[in-house]
């Protein structure tokens, strides 16, 4: 029995994913905000799909408080990030409120968790204080 080789090292991106950084406590006023900010990352002036191939992690290890303000802008995001060519949101450097929240809702099967911090290029940062 022969075994083939996987090109690339595994699970590994051959692209910088594209990172929107979300930090202090998210208010329902400052979500369609955080989604018009993840939307021009996505796309160009012309309105074409920036990196089609380039996954789409939103950093929210800066939030002060989890709540489900914060879990509807997760969800509006996913929305986002799935209308830009079907990229599923991953969240990166979840506190586990918000886990536990997100688990609770149903949407952890909705975007990716990972509790682990990352590090990446090519995005910004949204800073949201009430």
């Amino acid at each position: 029995m022969s075994f083939g080789r996987r090109a690339g090292l595994p699970d590994v991106e051959a692209m910088t994913p594209i990172v929107l950084v979300v930090t202090g406590r998210v208010t329902r006023a400052a979500v369609p905000g955080l989604c018009a900010e993840l939307e021009a990352l996505l796309y160009d002036s012309e309105g074409a799909v920036r990196d089609p191939d380039a996954g789409v992690d939103c950093d929210v290890g800066g939030v002060v408080q989890a709540d489900l303000t914060l879990v509807e802008a997760i969800a509006r995001l996913g929305l986002v990030a799935r209308r830009a060519g079907g990229r599923r949101l991953r969240l990166r450097n979840v506190p586990p409120e918000l886990k536990n929240l997100l688990d609770l809702v149903g949407l952890a099967d909705v975007v990716d968790v990972a509790c682990g911090t990352g590090t990446g290029g090519g995005g910004g940062a949204a800073g949201n204080e009430a």
